[in-house]
Order: C-alpha cells, then sequence, then structure tokens
C-alpha cells in the first residue's frame, strides 16, 4: 500500500525548486537529501531529493530531475509517496488502516464504512458512507470517535445529535399550524 507523504504544489524560483503540501509527521526524515520518492502517476517520478529548506513555514524542495521553473511547473500537483506498513503507534493510523472499517454506535448499531479521511484546517474528519449512501463528515477527534479497532474492523461512534444523517430525519420540526374548529379568542372559563 502508498502512502502519500507530500502534494507537489507552485514552483518556487527558477532553479527547479518547488513547494511541498506536506502530509507527514517527519518531513525531515521523508524529505532529507538523496532520498528517492515514488510518485503518483507513476510517470512523473521517481524523483530525487537534492536539497530541502524550510521557507515562512513552508517546505521547499529540489529534485535531481527538476532544474528548471518549468519542469518544476510541471510536477505541479504530482503527489509523493511511499510504501506503508502499519502506523505502529496506539493512537495514530493511516488512512488505509481506516478504509473499509464497519462504523458504530456505543450500542452496536451499524451506521455504516469508513470511505477514507480528509485532512481538514482544524482536524482530520473520517469519511463515512452511511448505510443509506449519504457521505458524512465525522470530526476525527476522541470525543466523536472514542473506539478504533483496526484489528475487529470497526470504529465507534458517540456523534452529537445532528451529525449523522440518518438522525436528520429526527429533526425535522413539523412547523405548520394545528387547524381549529373555532376562532382564535380567550377563554371564559
Amino acid at each position: 500500500m502508498e502512502l502519500v507523504v507530500a502534494r507537489i504544489g507552485k514552483a518556487h524560483g527558477l532553479r527547479g525548486e518547488v513547494a511541498l503540501d506536506v502530509r507527514t509527521d517527519t518531513p525531515e526524515e521523508r524529505f532529507a537529501t538523496g532520498a528517492v520518492l515514488a510518485t503518483v502517476p507513476a510517470e512523473a517520478g521517481p524523483l530525487t531529493i537534492v536539497g530541502t529548506r524550510v521557507h515562512q513555514g513552508r517546505w521547499l524542495v529540489a529534485f535531481a530531475e527538476s532544474t528548471d521553473r518549468t519542469a518544476a511547473e510541471a510536477l505541479r500537483g504530482v503527489e509523493l509517496v511511499v510504501e506503508a506498513g502499519d502506523s505502529g503507534d496506539e493512537d495514530a493510523w493511516y488512512p488505509h488502516e481506516l478504509a473499509g472499517l464497519r462504523v458504530e454506535l456505543t450500542d452496536g448499531t451499524v451506521v455504516g464504512e469508513v470511505v477514507g479521511l480528509e485532512h481538514l484546517p482544524a482536524h482530520d474528519a473520517l469519511v463515512v458512507r452511511e448505510s443509506g449512501g449519504e457521505r458524512t463528515l465525522v470530526p476525527f477527534v476522541h470525543a466523536i470517535v472514542p473506539v478504533v479497532d483496526v484489528a475487529g474492523g470497526r470504529v465507534e461512534l458517540t456523534p452529537p445529535g445532528g451529525l449523522l444523517a440518518r438522525d436528520a430525519e429526527a429533526l425535522v420540526v413539523d412547523r405548520a399550524e394545528p387547524e381549529r374548529d373555532e376562532p382564535f379568542g380567550r377563554n371564559e372559563e
């Protein structure tokens, strides 16, 4: 299984450097000088890193195969990938480990299946395909996803009301006025 560690962004300068959208917790290791990274699409690589630096909080990388701005611009959107095993951490998972897990509520009710993971600005979100086919983003935080059991093939949710599409129907309130047989007025009792 391939794991995306970065996506190549805009060209930077005239000498072939590119900005990276980093998707790894260990960029110092992944983007070390001399590292050779596979790419998606495969025909764009492999790419050999000849230099890295951080500029204004952004990782910039130079590849042996990209020595000018034109070559760097052609790499935009290419994903840098590595072979991935298991994460090894107790409370961390790769997206491929989560995809396909059954999604259940704490009472065992099956809600759907994890089909992906999205990296959002505030936190990651599980992409869940609910049993009815709806695609729902579930914040991947301990309060809402207290159990991730990769070996058991499931995640457990404690969602707030209205998060899941299956709960949306229960939140719809009929706001139509009830029909009355008599005119409005004050009771005389």
